[in-house]
């Protein structure tokens, strides 16, 4: 079981007609913003698998697929701000967006308006832990925490009440796009407290990423 997360930059080799050949045994996609529609179906096509993903600050709420249709939503995927949903034993979350630096672009947030973006996150998260003994498996969202992978400038600043999030709800992993990587040394993937924290600009590749095969949730 493979997981490939995607995020800001349609990557030529991905975007190609035998990449589930390239790529195989990948079983769910994950989406962490700033990529156009049709980019995102043609990867559920290629692979034939489920995607769950959030927008980005650039996404626009109607986008065009392929065919010139105007889409409100990635056909065949899940929209995954403000839920959480369960894939195969695995607990997913999701929240979308950047700092708001702009009042003309939709998915950007304050930290107080993000933090009432998560709240219908908190019942399904209490309930995942009296049903599986935990509260999450993997937060997905655009922006990364504050003063973890993130920028000095606002548009790029990360988000203060992640880190609660992070503390409170001990995902195993945080999936974030949104910072862009130019050279090898930027860092990318940084432990807080018991979450890995991973920028997947512009992809990522996870085998077995979970340990979940061998502990029988996959």
């Amino acid at each position: 079981m493979r997981v490939l997360a995607v995020s800001d930059l349609v990557v030529d080799h991905l975007y190609v007609s035998d990449v589930h050949k390239k790529y195989p045994e990948v079983g769910l996609l994950i989406g962490c913003g700033d990529l156009p529609f049709y980019y995102l179906e043609f990867l559920i096509s290629a692979f034939n698998v489920p995607l769950v993903y959030v927008r980005g600050n650039h996404d626009d709420r109607l986008q065009y697929a392929a065919d010139g249709r105007v889409l409100d939503h990635v056909p065949g995927g899940i929209d995954l701000h403000g839920k959480a949903v369960e894939f195969k034993g695995v607990l997913l979350a999701g929240l979308e967006g950047s700092m708001r630096y702009s009042a003309e672009r939709p998915f950007m947030y304050t930290d107080s308006e993000m933090r009432r973006e998560m709240l219908p996150l908190f019942t399904r998260l209490l309930w995942n832990k009296i049903k599986y003994g935990r509260y999450l498996d993997i937060l997905v969202t655009h922006s990364p925490p504050f003063g973890i992978h993130d920028r000095p400038d606002r548009p790029h600043t990360g988000f203060r009440v992640f880190l609660s999030f992070l503390h409170a709800f001990k995902p195993r992993y945080m999936l974030h796009g949104h910072i862009h990587i130019h050279r090898q040394r930027d860092q990318h993937i940084t432990q807080f407290e018991e979450t890995t924290i991973i920028n997947v600009y512009p992809y990522y590749l996870f085998d077995d990423p979970f340990g979940l095969m061998e502990n029988g949730r996959f």
